[in-house]
């Protein structure tokens, strides 16, 4: 058993390790490596299409007030960027959610929800540095290529084992691997996305000219308000327990008011 299964990994690191290595890209502000199996054309025009299809489906706030001061933090942070070529356009979606997200290529959505948390613009200015800064690292055709890449492996395991075993064992560690992937890669990875977007998010709203200090008060207005015992678990989470993220962002918040020049207008 231990040379069946010491002969797998040799063929699955043959056959994966060159592919993946050849699909490396770096994470601008960070320099991170990460795994990026989709083109920019390629994500720019799912961004493009995802849009389209929200648009259809929810209903946008007509609140003038909302609208424009959504529009005017989300644009003077898009402006310090890195990639101000980027088609940026801000919506808020009038739903009491919580929420915020960005779909490739830089559409930013907002619920009306999570604005309630944002008691002026320094403190919104932290959730829309946060999505920007996931647009910024690409961080949505990371997790595709991540899906990819998973899906790859486990039909190359599937098939070797199936080969060398037969196609019972073959089924049982695609299952087996379908699970790992889920637990093992993809979800701890997206929590590191998360942070990752963090860090770089304070330091587009403290250029753009928001206080970095601010974003514990907005995180910290989350947690006042968060019914503990319906979150889940810190480790099965996408995203930190808020608490620990507030300690995260404590830790960064001096660096990042290394970039912070206040507005004068």
């Amino acid at each position: 058993m231990k040379t069946f299964r010491a002969r797998l990994f040799l063929i699955l690191a043959a056959l994966v390790l060159p592919l993946l290595l050849a699909y490396c890209a770096t994470t601008p502000y960070t320099g991170r490596t990460q795994i990026m199996m989709v083109s920019q054309s390629e994500e720019l025009a799912l961004g493009e299409q995802a849009a389209r299809e929200i648009l259809k489906e929810e209903k946008l706030s007509q609140d003038p007030a909302i609208n424009a001061q959504v529009r005017r933090i989300g644009e003077r942070i898009a402006a310090v960027s890195s990639r101000p070529d980027f088609k940026w356009e801000f919506f808020v979606i009038d739903k009491d959610v919580a929420n915020a997200f960005v779909l490739p290529g830089g559409k930013v959505f907002v619920y009306t929800g999570i604005l309630k948390y944002a008691t002026d613009d320094a403190e919104l200015a932290t959730v829309m540095g946060h999505e920007v800064a996931h647009a910024l690292l690409r961080h949505g055709a990371e997790r595709m290529s991540m899906a990819m890449a998973a899906q790859g492996v486990g039909t190359i395991g599937a098939i070797a084992i199936g080969g060398a075993a037969g196609s019972g064992a073959g089924q049982v560690f695609a299952q087996s691997y379908g699970l790992a992937a889920n637990v093992g890669v993809i979800l701890p990875f997206s929590r590191r996305q998360e942070e990752e977007a963090d860090h770089v998010g304070l330091r587009l709203m403290a250029e753009a000219g928001y206080d970095p200090a601010k974003a514990l008060e907005f995180w910290q207005n989350m947690a006042d308000d968060e019914d503990a015992a319906k979150r889940p678990p810190t480790f099965l989470s996408t995203h930190p327990a808020t608490q620990d993220r507030i300690e995260n962002i404590r830790a960064l918040v001096p660096w990042a008011r290394g970039f912070y020049r206040p507005r004068t207008s």
